[in-house]
């Protein structure tokens, strides 16, 4: 039961995002003085955004599996179906835009960039470092 509301709480927010029926202008900060530990590093936010549909181990297994239209994909697997070579900017745009086409699976993923500049009050470096190191870790754990 908390997965489902977990999972439902996520699904509102990204819609109400994405709705625009929340708009904040956005404020301004130095963007370019982060502190290192400003941002989780990939392996955390695998964690806390990823691994309950894509499991822990990144193999697609995670325990809301069974409540997708379409399973979550197999994320140590992205180099070997692109050719060996990690897909950096496809990852990347998957993460801030939305999977946008049937290929990558159902809406059921959420579109995190609007969610990530949100919890980031709209701090651009913020939310391209967080998609950053959930790609670095992606490509940590490739299979070989």
């Amino acid at each position: 039961m908390r997965l489902k509301l977990h999972l439902g709480a996520v699904l509102f927010c990204s819609l109400f995002l994405l709705s625009g029926a929340y708009t904040q202008p956005p404020q301004k900060i130095d963007q370019d003085q982060l502190p290192p530990d400003f941002v989780p590093s990939g392996k955390v936010m695998f964690t806390q955004y990823c691994a309950a549909c894509h499991g822990a181990d990144a193999k697609g297994h995670g325990p809301a599996r069974a409540a997708l239209k379409i399973p979550a994909a197999n994320l140590t697997t992205l180099a070997k179906r692109h050719g060996g070579k990690f897909p950096y900017d496809y990852v990347t745009k998957v993460l801030e835009f939305g999977p946008g086409f049937a290929t990558h699976g159902s809406s059921d993923m959420p579109t995190w960039g609007p969610i990530f500049r949100y919890m980031d009050n709209y701090n651009n470096a913020a939310v391209q470092k967080r998609i950053q190191n959930l790609c670095d870790y992606l490509t940590s754990i490739q299979e070989k």
